[in-house]
């Protein structure tokens, strides 16, 4: 996967004005939980990089994002589609999860 972060400054331009499907993974470093999840949506983005953007937000970095969603824990992953938020998972899931998500949100 290629390591796509957003910041504070890009998330407007990389998540709210995207068309289609974006993941956001907020996450910190110091988050075991956090460093658990890499692999899993690391995964995930490989295996739906034709139906899904995946994005890292760092939330010790970009405090104003976090907060503007109210990501109260780590790891929170959050879709959107066309740059509106649809769902939200809080802690590590299995990977079926994220799958599901997409099949969802994405019409399948």
């Amino acid at each position: 996967m290629a390591n796509l972060t957003v910041n504070d400054d890009s998330f407007q331009k990389d998540v709210l004005d995207s068309k289609g499907l974006t993941i956001v993974d907020f996450w910190a470093g110091w988050c075991t939980p956090c460093l658990m999840l890499g692999p899993i949506i690391e995964e995930v983005a490989d295996e739906n990089k034709d139906k899904v953007k995946v994005m890292k937000l760092n939330v010790d970095e970009n405090p104003t994002t976090s907060m503007k969603y109210n990501v109260m824990s780590i790891p929170t992953v959050m879709v959107f589609k066309d740059g509106k938020p649809v769902e939200t998972f809080i802690g590590v899931q299995p990977k079926a999860v994220y799958q599901r998500a997409i099949e969802i949100h994405s019409g399948e």
